[in-house]
């Protein structure tokens, strides 16, 4: 059965993102939406020795926009992104292992809109440091003409969905009964019950950029996303 999830892109996210990617077959990027402020498109928390801290791309504060459209600014926000990254994680146990592939994220091109960034961020840290196999694809490629929850109905169909993926938030705008009528089962994704590991700068925090696993755990970030369930029911 073909499984399908959507979510608008999001700045290095967390790991609960690279949870519902690595679980479906064809995973869509919803970034024909409108823009919101304050939310997760531009920015994400890393942990520092002065406790959480946000990382924000400064594309401005309109809302009239899509996604897809924001443009990224110029200046050095990107390499002042990378030496908070080095300032924060260079005593990781496996920064050094990744150190030249993340820095090569934000110095070695120039991204034109924050969609494009996002997406190529996601897209290479799923394939090249997590191994996850998915394939990815954008929702301006289907040509969608409904809204709200018409508009995730018509793109899963069109995505071939059999199976829909989704957090917890889709419950405010999507019901299980509008699905089925549809053709399309769902399944609601948990993230709770993650296990904690070594992470410098305590107190423990799973609230963070999918790099703070990465340079902790290195190769074994799998286990921390989604291994951890199968060894659990496994030994259940």
């Amino acid at each position: 059965m073909s499984r399908v999830g959507l979510i608008q892109s999001n700045y290095i996210p967390w790991k609960g993102y690279f949870d519902l990617i690595h679980d479906v077959d064809v995973f869509v990027f919803h970034d024909d939406l409108q823009y919101t402020k304050g939310d997760w498109r531009n920015r994400n928390r890393i942990k520092t020795e002065g406790g959480e801290r946000w990382l924000t791309i400064p594309v401005g504060v309109c809302e009239r926009r899509l996604i897809c459209d924001v443009p990224l600014p110029s200046g050095s926000w990107a390499q002042d992104h990378w030496r908070r990254l080095h300032a924060a994680y260079h005593r990781a146990p496996y920064f050094a292992t990744y150190r030249d592939y993340v820095e090569a994220l934000f110095r070695q091109r120039q991204w034109r809109t924050l969609s494009e960034l996002n997406q190529a961020f996601t897209i290479g840290i799923a394939r090249d440091l997590l191994g996850i196999t998915t394939e990815f694809t954008d929702s301006r490629a289907f040509g969608l003409t409904n809204v709200k929850s018409g508009r995730v109905i018509e793109l899963l169909q069109k995505a071939g969905a059999e199976v829909y993926v989704s957090g917890p938030a889709a419950r405010a705008y999507l019901t299980d009964e509008q699905l089925s009528e549809a053709g399309i089962s769902v399944e609601w994704k948990d993230y709770s019950g993650y296990p904690q590991y070594d992470q410098l700068h305590p107190p423990f925090s799973h609230a963070v950029s999918i790099l703070d696993l990465i340079f902790h755990t290195g190769p074994r970030a799998g286990y921390y996303i989604w291994g951890w369930r199968a060894a659990a029911e496994a030994a259940a």
